[in-house]
C-alpha cells in the first residue's frame, strides 16, 4: 500500500499554470467508497474515543442499518448496524466534480451494505452509475479488481480514485491512489485541496494517462510489487 509519505509530493495542488488552454469537457471519474469517500465501523465495536474525536473535529456522521451477507439461524438475512463518517468536504467535492465529470461509484463492498450508504451520501443522485462487488473481477494477483474496460472502450478520459491501488491493477495508468481516510485521523483535506484540483486539471486533457503516469508512476509501482503491467499505458 502506498503511504502518505510516498504520496505527499505526488498529491500536490495543481497550479493554474499547469492547466492547458482547452476548455474543460466531461471526463469519467470512478470513485471508490470505503476509505476514499467515507469510513465505516460496526457500531458495536466503534471505540468511544474515536467517535468523540471525530465529532469534536466536525466530521459528519450517521448510523446505518444494512443487510449483511451472513444469515440468522432461521435463514433470514442478518441485519448489521454501522456508523459512517463522511470524509471532510465530501458533499462539496461531489457537487463540484459533477460540473465537469460523469460520476461512477465503484465499490468492492456488497450491495446490502453499500447501497443504503450511498443513498445517504448521494441524495442528489450525482452518480450516474453504482457498481458493487459482483462487478469486480478476480485476477491471478488480486481479487475484487475494478476493470475499467467494462465502463468504456476508450479509457483516455477515464480516471479511478481509490485508496487501494490494487483495485486498478488492470489499468494502472488511469489510477489515482488516494490516501486512506479514517475517523481516527479526522483532520483531512484530501478531497477539496488535493483531489479536486487534480481532477479539474485532468478534465482539460485529451488523454489523462500521460499526466497520471508522470505524476504517480503506477505501472512502475506495480512492477516493483511483482505485478506485470497489463495492456498499453497510452
Amino acid at each position: 500500500m502506498i503511504g502518505a509519505e510516498e504520496l505527499g509530493s505526488d498529491l500536490e495542488v495543481i497550479s493554474e499554470e499547469e492547466d492547458c488552454d482547452a476548455m474543460p469537457y466531461f471526463v469519467m471519474v470512478v470513485l471508490d467508497l470505503d476509505e476514499t469517500l467515507v469510513c465505516a465501523y460496526e457500531t458495536s465495536s466503534l471505540p468511544a474515543i474515536v467517535k468523540i474525536q471525530a465529532t469534536e473535529a466536525g466530521l459528519k456522521w450517521f448510523e446505518l442499518e444494512c443487510v449483511s451477507s451472513d444469515k440468522e439461524c432461521d435463514g433470514k438475512p442478518k441485519i448489521s448496524y454501522v456508523t459512517v463518517f463522511e470524509r471532510p468536504g465530501l458533499q462539496e467535492f461531489l457537487k463540484q466534480i459533477g460540473e465537469f465529470a460523469v460520476l461512477v461509484l465503484f465499490t468492492a463492498g456488497l450491495e446490502g451494505y453499500a447501497r443504503p450508504l450511498v443513498d445517504r451520501i448521494d441524495a442528489e443522485n450525482r452518480f450516474s452509475l453504482r457498481l458493487y462487488r459482483p462487478s469486480t473481477v478476480s485476477t491471478e494477483y488480486r481479487e475484487h479488481v475494478k476493470d475499467l474496460s467494462n465502463l468504456s472502450k476508450d479509457l483516455s478520459r477515464v480516471v479511478i480514485v481509490d485508496n487501494n491501488p490494487f483495485s486498478f491493477l488492470l489499468q494502472p495508468s488511469n489510477g489515482i491512489p488516494c490516501i486512506p481516510f479514517s475517523a481516527g485521523q479526522p483532520y483531512d483535506d484530501q478531497l477539496l485541496e488535493v483531489l479536486l484540483p487534480l481532477l479539474k486539471h485532468l478534465s482539460k486533457q485529451k488523454d489523462v494517462r500521460p499526466v497520471l503516469c508522470d505524476r504517480f508512476r503506477m505501472p512502475e509501482w506495480f512492477q516493483m510489487h511483482g505485478i506485470p503491467v497489463f495492456g498499453s499505458p497510452m
